[in-house]
């Protein structure tokens, strides 16, 4: 958690297929410790072609069988039907909008939220925006993206900053920008 915190966490991110793979982990990870779903990340990985979304679109129900199966990753059918939907929404938001970033990017204008925070306890679940991409992607048929989740994505690419006022971290993606 250490590592993930003052390596990833936080980071703005504009690549497509990892703005994918965190969507999909934090739909996964609901009902479960973030932690859990970080100790999974590389069978993810493995399991699901490398979040590759054109191929998880052809999943068939012997890939799913064999999903269901695998104890690397969390056996939810709900979860993994969700993928494979999610995967399809993906592809047909970056065909209208020229890339999943430019899409949920706009729900922040683009630019990261940065906030104040003095404790982790002062961290809402969800906010405005959250809300706002969530509804939006429910619309375009995705799931496991309740305004909670979007959030917690929303923290991990970075679009928004809730690193706490002492965190070194938050220094050092500020003077990235």
């Amino acid at each position: 958690m250490i590592d993930y915190h003052d390596r990833e966490w936080g980071v703005p991110l504009h690549d497509d297929r990892l703005l994918f793979e965190f969507l999909i982990l934090e739909g996964a990870q609901a009902g479960l410790s973030w932690e859990t779903i970080l100790r999974k990340r590389e069978n993810y990985r493995h399991a699901l072609d490398g979040f590759d979304a054109a191929k998880i679109v052809r999943y068939d129900k012997r890939r799913i069988r064999a999903l269901l199966a695998d104890p690397g990753i969390v056996r939810n059918r709900l979860k993994i039907d969700a993928t494979i939907s999610n995967a399809r929404a993906f592809l047909a938001v970056q065909k209208e909008f020229g890339g999943f970033d430019r899409y949920v990017w706009a729900f922040v204008g683009g630019e990261p939220v940065v906030n104040s925070w003095r404790r982790s306890r002062q961290v809402p679940a969800r906010t405005a925006e959250s809300d706002a991409l969530s509804r939006d992607l429910k619309k375009r048929g995705f799931r496991f993206v309740g305004s909670t989740i979007c959030y917690a994505f929303m923290q991990a690419v970075g679009m928004v900053n809730d690193h706490a006022l002492d965190c070194f971290r938050r220094k050092e993606i500020l003077s990235r920008r």
